[in-house]
């Protein structure tokens, strides 16, 4: 058998792994060479914001607990001046993709070093993919910049994760890893890591449903949140990406929600053009079919499986369909406008694959 041509990029970033690893951060801070830590958050993150910025003492230069989906550009702009008022010289970021995304809005212009403490399974802390809502159009890119330099991995904070959110969250995470099988850049690296990934959060979500202040599994769901955010910032995603940010950014779809909905309908879209990315997700789930085992999962655990049960307009799916087929981009079977209505249609109605 011979090995497929690849090349694999290595980036230089530091990750503290481990129930208790939050005592660590001062000594992060310093490994960092920083003196004064923005504190970042969403509103409803603010007493743990503000625990660390407890922690860090005279190193923290203040809190911002702004944060909100899809990083507005107002509110990116806003952070940013109160990081140069206040003197900031690295920004911390606790919760999850919406804070950790702000950070990176900050940093995208300062170069301000981000040190992230996720919360949730989203992984935008192990990527240098930022996105940016401005007119009600959710626009990508990547930077290098913008990937944290340290990433504290803590289980024991993520214990009062609401059961839903960690479900909904841990299925996002899995979307990397399922693209990261068929992406057009795809190495055997990423592969092992999406696999493994996968497999994690399979035996994680069921055990969070059933008693959610296990510890092993939040250690089980972060560790497969960590490999499945890798494989996000290392290889290319496709259609369902792209569809999850015309959704989550035309429509204010919730994010994490708008993936769980979207991937199982992603997944059968692709399945005949990528089989071998089929059979690895459809094995680390412990199923026979990758689309249907992935949609179990969220309909077994709870999660919404329907897009019409978040908030989306039935009228709407036409214009999102249009934007999706804007700006084509690689995917293992060509957009075809037909199939990706369809495709929309029943995530719209929730059908089982």
């Amino acid at each position: 058998m011979s090995v497929q041509s690849f090349v694999y990029n290595s980036v230089p970033q530091r990750v503290v792994f481990g129930a208790g690893s939050l005592q660590h951060l001062a000594r992060e801070i310093d490994m960092l060479g920083a003196r004064r830590a923005l504190v970042l958050s969403t509103p409803e993150q603010r007493p743990q914001a503000e625990r660390i910025a407890d922690m860090l003492g005279a190193h923290a230069a203040g809190v911002f607990d702004r944060a909100v989906m899809h990083v507005p550009i107002e509110t990116a702009r806003e952070a940013r001046e109160v990081a140069q008022r206040l003197g900031a010289d690295c920004a911390v970021a606790i919760g999850g993709g919406s804070t950790t995304g702000l950070g990176k809005a900050i940093a995208l212009d300062s170069g301000l070093p981000i040190l992230a403490i996720p919360t949730t399974y989203a992984g935008s802390e192990m990527t240098p993919i930022y996105g940016i809502t401005e007119a009600g159009m959710k626009k990508t890119g990547k930077d290098f910049k913008v990937l944290p330099r340290t990433v504290i991995y803590d289980p024991e904070l993520s214990l009062s994760l609401p059961v839903g959110m960690s479900v909904t969250s841990g299925i996002n995470a899995i979307a990397h890893a399922a693209e990261g099988l068929y992406a057009t850049d795809a190495n055997p690296i990423m592969d092992l890591m999406a696999q493994e990934g996968i497999a994690a959060l399979g035996r994680a979500l069921p055990a969070i449903r059933a008693s959610a202040k296990d510890p092993a599994a939040r250690g089980d769901a972060l560790y497969g949140a960590w490999l499945c955010g890798t494989v996000l910032g290392n290889v290319g995603m496709a259609l369902h990406h792209k569809l999850c940010h015309t959704l989550g950014g035309s429509f204010n779809l919730p994010h994490a929600e708008t993936h769980t909905i979207v991937l199982p309908h992603a997944l059968a879209y692709n399945a005949a053009a990528a089989p071998q990315a089929m059979t690895r997700i459809a094995k680390a789930l412990g199923g026979s079919n990758a689309a249907q085992a992935v949609f179990d999962l969220a309909r077994d655990n709870g999660a919404p499986v329907a897009l019409r049960d978040i908030g989306m307009k039935e009228s709407d799916l036409d214009l999102a369909c249009e934007h999706a087929l804007k700006n084509q981009y690689p995917n293992p079977r060509p957009l075809e406008r037909e199939a990706i209505r369809a495709l929309l249609q029943n995530a719209w109605e929730g059908v089982r694959p």
